[in-house]
């Protein structure tokens, strides 16, 4: 597991600092260090607790209970494959089986090179176009199998 650094430490300290005073500040804090750092380490949980008067227990279950923060590092990309009914429809099973495959990982580990990430997601809001990927951030549609690739070989070389 890796640990937080005092250069995490005292982003998680300028990040709580920034937010001092305003009503209930820990989703912003939390969405900030993860934007940050690429995860939530447990020893900013613990931070963040302290920082915010809460207890761990409370920043830790709203940590666990949102799928959009990570409490692992991540690779330099975050590939999310969409797995709502819409991408369903248009066979997304075919294209998340392939990237699994390809990056040698189930939904939430990193590839062994540390390039990519891989994640569900449950809806990217472009229904009409799927299966849909995101690359950090950027949306592709229709995308096959063959496409995925294409796309990865694209951001592995970013």
């Amino acid at each position: 597991m890796a640990e937080i650094d005092s250069e995490h430490t005292l982003t998680v300290d300028r990040i709580l600092a920034a937010h001092a005073g305003r009503l209930g500040p820990l989703l912003p804090v939390l969405h900030d260090v993860q934007n940050q750092l690429g995860w939530i380490p447990s020893e900013a949980i613990a931070q963040i607790a302290l920082g915010l008067n809460l207890s761990r227990a409370d920043v830790h279950g709203v940590v666990s209970f949102y799928h959009h923060f990570r409490t692992h590092p991540v690779g330099r990309h975050i590939v999310q494959v969409c797995r709502a009914e819409a991408c369903q429809a248009w066979n997304c099973q075919a294209t998340e089986a392939h990237a699994q495959k390809r990056l040698g990982v189930d939904y939430g580990g990193t590839s062994a090179d540390g390039c990519f990430t891989l994640e569900a997601a449950y809806c990217l809001g472009n229904c009409a176009a799927g299966p849909s990927v995101m690359v950090d951030g950027k949306l592709y549609g229709r995308v096959t199998p063959q496409r995925l690739d294409t796309v990865l070989d694209d951001w592995s070389k970013r």
